[in-house]
């Protein structure tokens, strides 16, 4: 679809040149042919960079008026992508870090004042998933960490952001935290899953076998485990026993924090109140209600960190502090009455 409105100038202007002017196949010094522009957005603002491109004149040579473009262009951005690598990790950083959706992720950088698409946000999505996928299948650089050990531990585990979505299926080493492969599949069925370990086990080769495999309890990657790898001890996560253990205690200290919070509210009518005041009192109790509303916010991961615990400890903390300071105000009206 067309633009329909008019862009903003860039904010900065940049000349881009090939820092070898040799040619890459027959050696002769190549010469300046044309430049072109391009635009990039980046999370800084926007730059427009003229690219010096150079090509080879020697008619015998492969490379024969092949455009040479800048090198440091490839660490800019993509090819034929108008969005620097910076804004294309912080895509993907949301969306399988922070569990964001599309919609989030384009309301977020359109905060940022970046001019995007929601349908663009999607395509650099895809596009992150596939230099991922690159990165963690460089075989020479993963077998030479791996051999330190000389075997591996598989673990295996999908993160799904959004319900209906493609799940990210990750497969790593749980000694060395080092991973194997990541694949974006639109399902989680037991012949997927065979087909990825058996990816991984090609992988490997013959010189790391792999001792044991340690997941989830989900039927499919059960089976599948069962059927590439018979006999291999296969271990399931720990933490989803903690969890279903601490479930009754969970739930109750859940409806704890509820209560709690339902005693704090009216923070906000506080703060309007002292919204037009400059006093040092009012400063201060300022800060008081941030810390309350910090407090309220700030959830703990059960079963580990029990959130309406900590909200409670937090919220002691800061009644401790206000009773230190209405004491020590007494104290100071007393001596002042007394002189």
């Amino acid at each position: 679809m067309a633009r329909l409105n008019k862009r903003d100038p860039a904010d900065r202007h940049e000349v881009l040149h090939c820092e070898s002017i040799a040619c890459p196949v027959c050696g002769r010094t190549t010469r300046a042919a044309y430049h072109n522009d391009r635009r990039l957005m980046f999370l800084t603002g926007s730059v427009q960079y003229i690219l010096k491109v150079r090509w080879c004149r020697n008619t015998a040579c492969s490379a024969y008026r092949q455009p040479l473009r800048p090198e440091v262009e490839g660490a800019l951005a993509l090819p034929h992508s108008e969005y620097g690598l910076d804004i294309l990790a912080l895509i993907g950083a949301l969306r399988y870090g922070h569990h964001r959706s599309v919609p989030e992720i384009y309301a977020h950088l359109r905060e940022r004042t970046i001019e995007i698409s929601a349908r663009t946000v999607t395509l650099l999505m895809h596009r992150y998933e596939e230099l991922l996928a690159l990165r963690l299948m460089d075989a020479s650089q993963l077998h030479a960490k791996l051999r330190v050990r000389g075997h591996v531990m598989l673990a295996i585990d999908g993160l799904q952001p959004d319900l209906g979505h493609e799940v990210l299926w990750v497969l790593r080493d749980v000694l060395s935290g080092e991973v194997l492969l990541a694949r974006a599949l639109l399902g989680s069925g037991e012949d997927q899953l065979v087909l990825l370990l058996q990816e991984v086990m090609q992988a490997l080769g013959d010189t790391l076998p792999i001792l044991g495999v340690i997941s989830d309890g989900q039927r499919s990657i059960r089976n599948a485990v069962q059927q590439v790898l018979p006999g291999v001890p296969h271990q399931l996560y720990q933490c989803h026993f903690l969890r279903e253990t601490a479930r009754p205690i969970f739930e109750a200290e859940r409806h704890a924090k509820v209560t709690l919070k339902k005693n704090l509210r009216g923070i906000r009518k506080i703060e309007r109140s002292l919204e037009a005041r400059q006093d040092r009192h009012a400063s201060v109790l300022t800060s008081y209600c941030l810390a309350v509303r910090s407090a309220l916010t700030d959830d703990g991961r059960p079963p580990l960190v029990a959130s309406g615990l900590r909200l409670q400890g937090r919220i002691t903390g800061i009644e401790a502090s206000l009773s230190r300071v209405i004491d020590a105000q007494k104290g100071g009206s007393r001596s002042q009455t007394v002189s």
